[in-house]
């Protein structure tokens, strides 16, 4: 009898000691959950134990912008600058054709290779360069670089960004395998390019947190920063004009002004405080956009692929993002009065 009462109380001790046990295991489970490694769903998850740092744009902010649209973008991002905390996304690492926005990455390496003063010839090849253009670059003949780059920039020029590939790399496909070759570097892992304009969307992919990471990138040069955010620009060069000579008409080349205008809708709105940086646009990408905005001290980014209307899409968020910021700063300063 006294040997099966001393059974059961030993029973009874394993039981216990298992539950306690199993209670310091969810205790720890609990603890790597922390609030502050919290990532957006979707993106890769980070715990504090992780030997680097979380890739940017996937941290969350504190804060989140609710928001919803009647047709959302297919994929997109609003994030902080310089930090790359996000206060919104939809499908953020889902690869995507991207259009233009390529032309980031070839004005980036073209800014970083190059000075604005160098003379890139007009080759046959950048002049018969289908989809949006400048349109009036002389052939055979030579512009100035930093011409090129407001063409590539600002009203998106398919030829610019071929005769600047062929400028800096030498031919087209050595310039894409230097794109690539940079993407890897700056960690975009689900960007992949296949030319210089993004004019081809096989093989030209990339995604909203991959674009966040480019436009940071893009406005850390504080010459691609100053063309980006430019609205219009008049620049010397040779502009064609037709005379009559007899019966004949041709076309001479004399000196002028190159007008460009930036494709960006938040610029030909005047939308307060817009600092860049591209648009896009073809049939399987759709309409895209990387914007970026600054009021005061707090810098905004938004990434838009695919989107019904990524102007209004854009101030949208804009508007709940930099309010949202307000609201935060101002719980803040009640809950921490200076003394």
């Amino acid at each position: 009898m006294r040997s099966s009462s001393a059974a059961g109380r030993l029973a009874l001790l394993v039981l216990a000691a298992l539950t306690a046990l199993s209670g310091l295991l969810v205790l720890a489970s609990a603890t790597d959950d922390a609030p502050g490694d919290q990532l957006v769903a979707g993106a890769p998850r980070v715990h504090a134990a992780s030997s680097g740092p979380a890739p940017y744009a996937t941290l969350a902010a504190g804060v989140r912008v609710g928001i919803r649209f009647k047709r959302p973008p297919r994929s997109g991002l609003l994030f902080e600058l310089p930090s790359g905390r996000v206060l919104w996304s939809r499908g953020m690492s889902r690869r995507r054709p991207i259009a233009s926005l390529t032309k980031m990455m070839t004005g980036l390496l073209v800014a970083d290779r190059s000075t604005p003063e160098e003379r890139v010839s007009i080759t046959r090849q950048a002049l018969d360069e289908p989809g949006s253009q400048i349109g009036v670059l002389p052939p055979h003949r030579s512009v100035r670089l930093e011409t090129l780059l407001y063409g590539l920039m600002l009203p998106s020029g398919n030829d610019a960004a071929i005769a600047l590939a062929q400028h800096v790399s030498g031919t087209v496909p050595r310039f894409v395998s230097d794109m690539n070759a940079e993407a890897r570097r700056l960690g975009l892992g689900c960007t992949h390019y296949s030319s210089p304009d993004g004019l081809e969307d096989r093989g030209n992919r990339s995604c909203a947190r991959d674009l966040a990471l480019l436009a940071r990138e893009v406005l850390a040069r504080r010459r691609l920063a100053r063309i980006v955010r430019t609205s219009v620009i008049a620049l010397p060069a040779l502009v064609p004009h037709t005379v009559k000579r007899g019966r004949r008409k041709r076309t001479v080349w004399r000196p002028g002004r190159l007008w460009l205008v930036n494709n960006n809708p938040l610029l030909r709105g005047d939308y307060p405080g817009t600092t860049g940086v591209k648009t896009g646009y073809t049939d399987a990408a759709g309409r895209c956009l990387v914007a970026t905005v600054r009021r005061r001290h707090t810098s905004l980014g938004v990434i838009l692929l695919h989107s019904p209307d990524p102007g209004y899409q854009a101030m949208r968020l804009f508007n709940r993002g930099f309010r949202a910021l307000r609201l935060r700063r101002a719980r803040s300063a009640v809950a921490s009065p200076v003394r």
